[in-house]
């Protein structure tokens, strides 16, 4: 039982059903009991750890990568270096640190955070600070004038999304409801849809299909800007390259849990369509890899053995662990997938291979 689940049972008593997105909306961004706005959800003391908080390597090779694409533009004179839900800044600190080696890459940078949670902004001030950092409430604010460097890294999985059922040539949506005064998953009648039109084509009855309108409307926005001023976007995120089946979930704890049980408790994601953010920006080029392999080409295994140098017992155990988790096909190396969206004049980033 939560002061949020209240609200809304008595929301759906009196209006009906909320649509998945709605859900979601309500639990992680209700200004008095949103997960996000209520709360710090990373590392051990919270419910999950992202990859900038498993190792620094990821955030060194990121931040590699961007400064080598900002060269490969020209290295023009000022950029726009943006970071959408930076978490704690980690990975933003890790990027800062091994660019400040590359000549004229910290003086050209403006430093932009895109961040709704009063608590996270508070975090990101501590750990940058030192770079003037300027906060949004959305990537529409971030400035139009210059060559955008971006990243977002488990960013775009927490946006809402709505699900649906193909049932014959029509679709149910999936909502959350009430039974004997809890809440509870529950249908809507099939209807039509045209923006699932092109799915009829792959899909069959019972198949569910996932979209996120927040999604598109952001890599638009980002596919747009880089297109007009120059740039790259570095999308880090689980899921795939077509949405199919359900994916959406609960995390507390560090372990999954149910997304009705404690709305405003628990973190609310679903995979990432990233098909859709492609599509969505069709005025940039795309390249998508799985995250292993992309690291891998960045070098991440050099940098590991260097790394370890340094290091025994331990913290050279916690090191070695740290690669496979980031890395392994087992483990996030698979699962999880970066997409990068630049320029069609432009060279492919690193790591990004000319035809996939």
């Amino acid at each position: 039982m939560t002061a949020l689940r209240d609200i809304l049972v008595a929301q759906i008593a009196a209006q009906g059903p909320l649509t998945i997105a709605q859900y979601m909306t309500a639990c992680l961004l209700h200004p008095e009991h949103g997960y996000y706005t209520t709360r710090e959800p990373l590392g051990t003391a919270g419910d999950f750890t992202t990859a900038p908080e498993i190792s620094q390597m990821f955030g060194e090779l990121i931040g590699l990568a961007l400064a080598q694409s900002w060269l490969d533009q020209g290295a023009p004179g000022l950029i726009t270096l943006a970071e959408l839900g930076p978490g704690r800044g980690t990975l933003m600190a890790d990027i800062l640190r091994a660019t400040a080696g590359v000549p004229g890459f910290h003086s050209a940078a403006r430093l932009h955070l895109v961040e709704v949670s009063p608590v996270l902004r508070a975090r990101q001030a501590a750990a940058l600070g030192a770079f003037d950092p300027v906060w949004h409430d959305s990537v529409e604010a971030l400035p139009e004038d210059a060559p955008l460097f971006l990243v977002a890294n488990e960013f775009f999985d927490a946006l809402p999304v709505r699900q649906f059922l193909r049932d014959g040539r029509g679709w149910r949506e999936r909502v959350v409801g009430l039974r004997d005064g809890a809440l509870a998953f529950g249908q809507t009648d099939a209807l039509p849809n045209s923006a699932l039109a092109h799915r009829l084509a792959d899909t069959r009855d019972g198949d569910l299909v996932e979209t996120c309108a927040p999604a598109a409307t952001i890599a638009a926005a980002l596919g747009a800007r880089i297109a007009s001023h120059g740039g790259l976007a570095l999308v880090a995120d689980y899921g795939d390259w077509r949405s199919l089946g359900d994916t959406f979930q609960a995390v507390q704890g560090h372990a999954t849990a149910d997304p009705l049980a404690a709305p405003g408790l628990a973190d609310l994601t679903a995979h990432v369509d990233f098909e859709a953010l492609a599509r969505a920006a069709p005025c940039a080029h795309t390249r998508m890899a799985p995250q292993g392999e992309l690291l891998e080409r960045l070098g991440i295994t050099a940098r590991a053995q260097a790394l370890a140098t340094k290091l025994g017992g331990e913290a050279l155990n916690s090191h070695v662990a740290a690669h496979r988790r980031l890395t392994h096909p087992d483990e996030m190396g698979t699962l999880f997938k970066m997409l990068g969206l630049f320029p069609h004049s432009a060279p492919t980033p690193p790591g990004f291979l000319n035809d996939t």
